[in-house]
This record gives structure tokens, sequence and C-alpha cells, in this order.
């Protein structure tokens, strides 16, 4: 079993444990995110039904699932494809699968051929989105809500509606932060 099928198994078997007290967080904290992201409350459940779909497609491929490691990021229906696949055959697979999603207006393939990252790797780039995202936020220029940060070995990719001022700030941002590599921006001005 793939690191995302646990990972979607994990989250919802904790869902189901944590019950009422999980609903009120989570609906308190996807309020406050609803609240604060330019796209429309519409924008925001189509992007999440993207990246759930995809998740789901991707999982019914054998090949896809047993030996890539992908993750699919969508915000307003340009869809981040980001991982590693040990064969192009694989990545042309994957990406037909989300091609079929309805919502998908344009994809940024980014899966890299190799051997899926360790967990090590992928716990080394969460620990650097949350160090991105909290720049972001706190920097006076860029609006940080408005930017979805995704990292993938150390490379760092910047999603979201922004002006062209703030999309080369957050670029700057997120560069000077200790561990990213490189940083790749996705915005939509």
């Amino acid at each position: 079993m793939t690191f995302t099928k646990k990972l979607l198994i994990l989250a919802l078997s904790l869902s189901t444990l944590q019950g009422c007290a999980t609903a009120i967080v989570a609906g308190t904290v996807t309020a406050v995110s609803a609240a604060n992201d330019p796209r429309t409350i519409g924008k925001q459940i189509d992007d999440s039904s993207i990246e759930v779909t995809a998740i789901l497609e991707l999982m019914k491929d054998d090949g896809v699932s047993k030996h890539t490691n992908i993750n699919v990021v969508s915000y307003n229906g340009v869809v981040l494809v980001v991982g590693q696949s040990p064969n192009k055959f694989l990545i042309d697979t994957a990406i037909n699968i989300i091609k079929g999603i309805d919502g998908v207006k344009k994809i940024h393939n980014q899966i890299k051929l190799g051997t899926p990252a360790s967990i090590t790797t992928q716990t080394s780039d969460a620990w650097i989105t949350a160090k991105v995202k909290s720049e972001l936020l706190t920097d006076d220029t860029v609006k940080g809500h408005n930017i979805k940060v995704v990292t993938e070995n150390k490379e760092v990719y910047l999603m979201g509606l922004v002006s062209k001022e703030q999309s080369g700030q957050a670029a700057t941002v997120a560069s000077q932060v200790t561990g990213v590599i490189k940083v790749i921006t996705v915005f939509e001005n």
C-alpha cells in the first residue's frame, strides 16, 4: 500500500474516531480558511473535488498506485502534479487519468523520473512547507492566505491568485527559507 493510500485511510479513520470534536474544529478551520480565500466557495469545493477524485482514480490504476509517489493539488481548476515515477509510461498514465477529471483546466506536470521519495524526505518537505507558509503569512507585501505551498524533494511550488508584485515577493521569501533548493511559481495574476 502506498504512502498516499495509508495517509488517506488514516485521515478517514481519525475523522471517524474523533467524532463531533473533530467536526467542530475542522468546520471552524475550514470556515476561517474559506473566508480568507480569494476563490469562491464553489471554486474551493470544485478544487477539493478534483483533488479527491484524482487520488481515487490514480489508486484504481495498479501501476500508478504501487510504483509511484504522486500528489495532486488544484487551485482554481489549475492542477499541479508532483512526485516521482520509475518510468515515463506511468507518468503519462497518471496525467491522462487527471486530464479526464471534470473541472481540470490546466495541468502542471512536475512528476520526476526516479524512485518514490522516502518518509524522511516527505517529512523534511512538510517542515519546509510549514516554514514557507509561516514566512508568507508574516510578510507585509504578500497575501500569504492567497498562496498554496507545495514542497516536493526540497523544491517549493507556489500557487494562487496574486499580483505580479506579490508573485515576485513570494518567490523571494520562499527562496530564503532554509532547505529550499528551488522555487517554482504557478500563479494566476
